[in-house]
């Protein structure tokens, strides 16, 4: 009963059921949403948001937000297969993977600079590498569209784990090899957030950073190294969508930015870092993912795409405002220093999620204590939730 409750409790259970509930509206609809085909394309379809996702899933729990990834991915998969073209490369697609995931790391270090050891706030940092990404990459590279990829990546992007065939419309969807690049990072990033004390440096970074600090994490090495994980990663997913769509196109995946945030709040991540799940964040994903690719099936035309994908967003945040308005956070400013020697200690309660939204006028309350404890607060209780 105790396990039933706790898991009823989670944001994760009720996401689940509007998944469910979706995909069966989806089939009463069309009919053709539980055939194998449409299953393994659906899948498919999974593998770069999902990557995607995962990388921002990691920069939203650790507080902040990344909107560089399209560019960093479309930079680092221009330039590695231009680089193989010229070259005339003919081997396997694992060098330019290889290639692709180091160009992404240095990209990704070069946001990790600016925002852990500079200590700049990441959507802005991370606004601004962007334009410098696709600057390079149209201006200095002169991208353009490359119609012919080298043979291994070719051949990548063509193997098939397996096929599915729909017995009744005799369509056949094949299982790309890049989900395997998919599974792969998915059981690492789960590792690392799960299993070693970097991930735990990741939440504790996103829920409080003094404290965090405090605590004994490397802030700046923990949000630098981050950087470098999501650049890595973000450039595998673009070699993955290249090698799938056969042809390098620069501008492909630029713009994808909003629908995988929309993904991974939708999720159940806090907008403002320290909690959420990776299972939550690839059911906001698959459910994003799920109503892209079904839309043609339900009769509703593909222009309402976006829209539908920001109204989720745009909900999703304003639901979590209203849940917890009438939670606030009590930040002490004398921080780890001895009460005792305060006449006065000055609190500021203010809604938990005010400042990590655009709101005009946030509701501030300033109270002053005539009298304290006297005892020094814990350095890891500077910040204290009360209902």
């Amino acid at each position: 009963m105790k396990s039933l409750r706790k898991t009823t409790g989670r944001v994760e259970f009720y996401i689940g059921l509007v998944f469910i509930a979706l995909c069966l509206l989806i089939q009463i609809r069309s009919g053709q949403f539980f055939t194998s085909n449409n299953i393994v394309d659906i899948l498919s379809a999974m593998v770069v948001p999902g990557i995607f996702a995962i990388g921002e899933f990691m920069v939203i729990v650790s507080g902040g937000f990344d909107v560089s990834f399209p560019a960093l991915a479309s930079l680092s998969a221009y330039a590695t297969t231009k680089l193989f073209l010229d070259m005339n490369y003919e081997g396997g697609a694992l060098l330019p993977l290889l290639v692709a995931i180091a160009i992404g790391a240095l990209l990704g270090a070069l946001n990790g600079l600016f925002i852990g050891y500079f200590e700049l706030p990441a959507m802005i940092v991370t606004l601004g590498t962007s334009s410098v990404f696709k600057g390079f990459m149209q201006g200095t590279l002169n991208s353009k569209q490359l119609a012919v990829i080298p043979q291994g990546m070719r051949n990548f992007g063509t193997s098939a784990l397996f096929a599915a065939k729909n017995a009744n419309s005799g369509l056949t969807s094949r299982m790309p090899m890049s989900f395997i690049c998919f599974v792969v990072v998915l059981v690492i990033a789960w590792f690392i957030l799960n299993k070693t004390m970097f991930g735990r440096g990741i939440y504790a970074v996103g829920g409080n950073p003094i404290s965090a600090h405090r605590a004994g994490f490397n802030v700046k090495r923990t949000r630098f190294f981050l950087f470098v994980f999501v650049g890595m990663i973000s450039a595998l997913a673009g070699m993955c969508r290249t090698c799938m769509m056969q042809q390098m196109h620069p501008t492909n995946m630029l713009g994808m930015e909003m629908n995988i945030i929309a993904g991974v709040v939708l999720g159940g991540t806090a907008v403002v870092g320290g909690s959420g799940t990776l299972l939550g964040c690839m059911l906001g994903t698959a459910l994003i993912v799920v109503v892209e690719n079904s839309m043609i099936l339900i009769g509703i035309p593909t222009v309402w795409k976006d829209f539908l994908n920001h109204y989720r967003l745009l909900s999703k945040t304003s639901s979590r405002i209203l849940m917890t308005s009438s939670t606030c956070d009590l930040v002490m400013i004398s921080g780890g220093m001895n009460l005792k020697t305060l006449p006065t200690v000055q609190l500021i309660i203010a809604p938990r999620f005010m400042h990590s939204l655009t709101i005009s006028t946030p509701v501030s309350l300033f109270l002053s204590l005539s009298s304290a404890p006297n005892k020094s607060p814990s350095p890891l209780t500077s910040v204290i939730s009360v209902g």
